[in-house]
This record gives structure tokens, sequence and C-alpha cells, in this order.
């Protein structure tokens, strides 16, 4: 005998909405004006870095709308409203409803009487003068650490929150624990991403994401410009080409050898070619490499194999104030170490830096003397293979 199992469309839409939350470009923005309404709020607020001195915090608001029915969810606030403003700024030290037990629902009377509340600094100053009262509230704490606080308010003239209202409340907090788990890691992994895109920028290198079929998911912003530019590599559709068929037949093999041990899990392969330019301009170097998955992460447009590209004509950007910190350089001796690095003569460097040859001299052989080499040569593997690119 089959069962028809019942499930409250409202309640199910709220919670798919929290978990969409983790993904919205502003953090539920779309969850925090529903769940307002499911509990009858003035306010719903959800702060994702309680503020502190010095440091205001993210705290998202979703406020009634003034006037009739609340027919229709409006947007979150703006952040620099007043009441959020002056929050921000001088109200959360004296907050009295901090630090609840994770996932403990609780109402600010429980741990503070009405008659205390009224008379107390929070209440005449802060809440008072934003019509606000009864608050009800839970806080989460997810594995990395971070610690959000959900808050839903009234105004002194409504009832205080039911015990329906603690229930709905209870009922919603694990999703919302799981959700904000969920964005904590993907805010994490945004952030090393993004970090080891910018290392590899500054290092001008061109990185372009290909998935299993060869098409582009991915540039940064290097490799963007030399597609477009078209000198030696190219797009054609959704697809690498290089000028030239044989050039073009070894860079499609390449990528198919890489994609396909890459499907198949075999051994790791790593293709290398150089690509041809226009006339005065040096060949780009070009590899390719499968990128590193799990075992659950394949399907569709999913990323399969890396392109990184090197241009010689492209200037490092080594950071003179790093080089001179690294290696106790002045300014002018970082200047000269890095025009070195980038293959320019002692009489050229001397020029571009309108000193005399003599003046250059004298400078590298104290660079030489502060580094610990004794050789031109070494001292551009030294910088090279140094952090300085990356200031």
């Amino acid at each position: 005998m089959s069962k028809h199992i019942r499930i409250d469309p409202e309640l199910d839409h709220l919670v798919g909405l929290i978990y969409q939350g983790a993904l919205e470009p502003q953090p539920w923005q779309s969850a925090l004006p529903v769940l307002r309404q499911a509990l009858d709020a003035q306010v719903a607020s959800l702060v994702l870095r309680p503020p502190t001195s010095g440091d205001k915090g993210v705290i998202l608001n979703s406020l009634r709308p003034e006037g009739a029915a609340d027919a229709s969810p409006a947007d979150l606030a703006d952040p620099d409203d007043w009441e959020l403003r002056i929050y921000r700024e001088e109200f959360f030290a004296l907050d009295p409803f901090l630090n609840l037990p994770p996932g403990q629902v609780i109402a600010l009377e429980d741990i503070l009487p009405d008659p205390e509340l009224v008379a107390s600094d929070y209440y005449l100053h802060y809440l008072k003068p934003i019509n606000l009262f009864h608050i009800l509230g839970v806080d989460t704490l997810e594995p990395g650490g971070m610690l959000a606080r959900l808050r839903l308010s009234r105004r002194r003239s409504e009832p205080s929150f039911s015990e329906r209202d603690r229930e709905l409340l209870e009922y919603i907090t694990p999703h919302l624990q799981r959700a904000i788990q969920i964005y904590a890691k993907l805010n994490r992994t945004t952030s090393e991403r993004d970090l080891y895109a910018g290392a590899v920028d500054q290092l001008s290198v061109a990185t372009i994401i290909l998935d299993e079929q060869g098409k582009l998911l991915n540039t940064n912003a290097i490799a963007k410009a030399m597609l477009e530019e078209g000198d030696g590599i190219s797009l054609k559709g959704p697809h690498l080409h290089i000028a030239g068929r044989d050039a073009n037949g070894r860079l499609q093999e390449a990528l198919h050898a890489v994609i396909t041990a890459q499907q198949k899990r075999e051994t790791s392969v790593v293709r290398a070619l150089s690509v041809a330019r226009g006339a005065g301009r040096s060949e780009l170097g070009l590899v390719v490499r499968p990128v590193p998955t799990s075992q659950w992460s394949e399907g569709q447009s999913s990323p399969c194999a890396a392109v990184f590209i090197s241009d010689p004509d492209l200037h490092d950007s080594a950071s003179q104030h790093v080089l001179g910190a690294l290696f106790s350089l002045t300014p002018a001796e970082a200047n000269l170490a890095i025009l070195l690095a980038r293959g320019l003569s002692l009489a050229e460097s001397s020029e571009t830096q309108n000193i005399s040859q003599h003046t250059a001299r004298a400078q590298l052989k104290s660079i030489f003397a502060k580094t610990g080499v004794s050789r031109q040569a070494e001292l551009v593997r030294l910088i090279l293979k140094s952090v300085a690119s990356l200031g």
C-alpha cells in the first residue's frame, strides 16, 4: 500500500531559497524576505560577519515595506541605511543578544525581561528610535569557524513571537546551517582560486581552461588579450587554433592526448610546443596539462585541460619594493637588477636609467655582495626564481 507524503509547498519553497542563498550574487537576497513574511516580522537580519571596532562587518537586512499589505517580498535593504549604519558603528557593542548557543532558537525576552530591556541603553538609544522590541534569533557555527546570526524583529505594538514561530525557526535552522557551510566553503575556494590566478597573472603566464571536448571554458586577462590579438594562437569558435595546418595539427594532437588520458584516468601527460608569430616577435611557449579532478567531479563542461602560454616579449612584473626588501637593495640597485633580469645588458641598463656605466658597474658590484652571487647569469636566475614578481 503506497503512502502519500504531504509537503507544505510554502515551507518547501522557503527551504529551497535558503540553499539557493549560498549561490546568489547577494547572499540570501531571495530567502530573507520570504522568511520575514513567514514569521510576520518587521525586520529579518542575517549577520555573516559580526561588526567590530574598525570593521563594519556584513549584515543583510530585509525590511517590511511601509504601507498596506506585505504582498510581495522586497529587495534587501541598502547596507548604508541609517539603522544598519549606526548599529555597525556604535550599537553592536551594546547588543545584549549575542553569543547564543549554536543552533538554539532563543527570544530576547528569554534572557532579558521586558522591564530590564526598556531600561537599557540598547533599547533607549537604538531599538526604540527604530521602533523594534520583540526579537527572535538563532546562531549557527559551521565547522570552518564561520559564525552567522539570524534575527527576526517585531515592533512593540505587535505580539511577541509564538511557539509556532519558534518551531518554524527551529525547523529551518539545520538547513540554514548547512547552506552557510556551503557558502563558507565556496567563499574559501573562490578566495584560494583568485589568489592563485592572481599569482599566475603576475608571473605573466597566459592561462586557458578547456572542457572535455576541448572547448574554451575560461581564460585569464593575459590569455584573453592574446587570443583577441590572434598573432600565433586564436579561437575558431570555442576551440583553440594555431596558424598553419601542421602547427595546428600538433596543437590538436596534444590537446586530444591530454584530454583522453585525463578521461581514462591514465598517467598524467604533459605536452609542450612552440608557436610561431609574426616577424620580429619571439615564439610563444605553450604547455598543455590535465586539470586535477576528484573522483566525483566529472561532468559535462567541466575543466579538463589547462593550457599555459609564456610570451618572452612580455616583461615580468618584478616589484622594486619587494626585491629591495628581499635582498636589502637600494631602489636604484633594485631597478638595475630588474632590467638585467629582463635581458638587458649592463650598458643598455645604464642607458635606460640615464646613469653612467661606471655607476652601473658599482651598483652591480654592490648587488653581487648583497645577494651572494658573483655572475650576472646567477643574479638573473635568482631574481626570476624569487617572489619579487608576486609583489
